[in-house]
């Protein structure tokens, strides 16, 4: 899981309290280490998060679901968590979190018609004052 978290592009790891953690701009997107003789993988879902919610109620010792995004799946070298779902977990969690929220672009364009909005009002505004200067 560490490996996998590392390739994806501009990660970042550390450790947060006494988990490996892995960022991508400044922002986490997956924990793992060991607690209590297993091991727990917090990761960010959104699409998964039925499948979560499934695996939950069928082993609620083993995945738990935050009230946010994230979700936390404890398992051991015994009774691993299957490969085929931490991949997705992880591949998902980062898109989530390295996917920008907003373009910025989006908001100077706004700014911009404010502003022409506002030029616009300033000049009728010295049109009209000119007019009344004129015919006194």
């Amino acid at each position: 899981m560490r490996e996998r978290a590392c390739a994806y592009p501009d990660v970042d790891a550390g450790t947060a309290c006494t988990q490996s953690s892995f960022k991508v701009r400044k922002k986490a997107f997956f924990f793992v280490g060991e607690q209590g003789g297993r091991f727990k993988a917090m990761f960010k879902l959104d699409a998964s998060r039925d499948q979560a919610f499934a695996r939950a109620a069928e082993a609620p010792d083993d995945t738990q679901i935050g009230s946010g995004v994230w979700v936390t799946a404890r398992f051991s070298a015994d009774k691993p968590l299957p490969k085929r779902v931490w991949t997705k977990w992880l591949d998902e969690s980062y898109a989530l979190t390295a996917s920008p929220k907003k373009k910025p672009a989006a908001k100077k364009k706004t700014t911009a018609k404010k502003k022409t909005a506002a030029k616009k009002k300033t000049a009728a505004k010295k049109k009209t004052a000119a007019k009344k200067k004129a015919t006194r």
